[in-house]
């Protein structure tokens, strides 16, 4: 059974979130990837969502740009986290994600994470936070990742 799902608008989202992807299969936490739109596939969506949680995902991560409503969406048909993901665009720079995935309505939260790569990746490590909640090896797994980042910074020699 996998604990996180990740749901992109549109394939060429993937370029973005593979970073997800690889961090999941890096830190061997089971996660399963779809394709699915707020707006093309709106039915297909809601009951991918609710099959999800019968199935007992623990974490959405949903990926999107332009208007960007597929985490909201995802949000209004379940009560588990749903951490949103805004994808850079070509007319605004992914400000038009952004905005359209960090405004919801009080009641239906959305975790909104940076535009673009970054955002991807921070998307999985918060993911990892909430399962680490009650998984005592994913917080382990965690606190190594993060000694490793700072031995990386404290090693950095720049040479004048």
């Amino acid at each position: 059974m996998h604990k996180v799902s990740v749901i992109m608008g549109s394939p060429s989202d993937l370029e973005t979130i593979q970073e997800t992807i690889n961090l999941l299969k890096e830190f061997k936490v089971p996660f399963a990837a779809k394709v699915l739109s707020a707006h093309r596939t709106p039915e297909e969506l809601t009951a991918y969502v609710k099959a999800e949680e019968k199935r007992g995902v623990k974490v959405f991560i949903a990926a999107a740009g332009m208007s960007a409503a597929l985490a909201g969406v995802v949000a209004a048909h379940t009560t588990v986290p749903v951490i949103g993901v805004p994808i850079e665009t070509k007319n605004l720079k992914g400000l038009d994600s952004l905005l359209s995935t960090v405004q919801m309505p009080p009641g239906v939260p959305v975790a909104c994470m940076s535009i673009g790569k970054a955002g991807a990746k921070n998307a999985v490590l918060f993911a990892l936070e909430i399962l680490g909640v009650t998984d005592g090896n994913i917080r382990k797994r965690l606190r190594r990742y993060r000694e490793n980042m700072r031995f990386q910074i404290r090693k950095t020699k720049i040479k004048l």
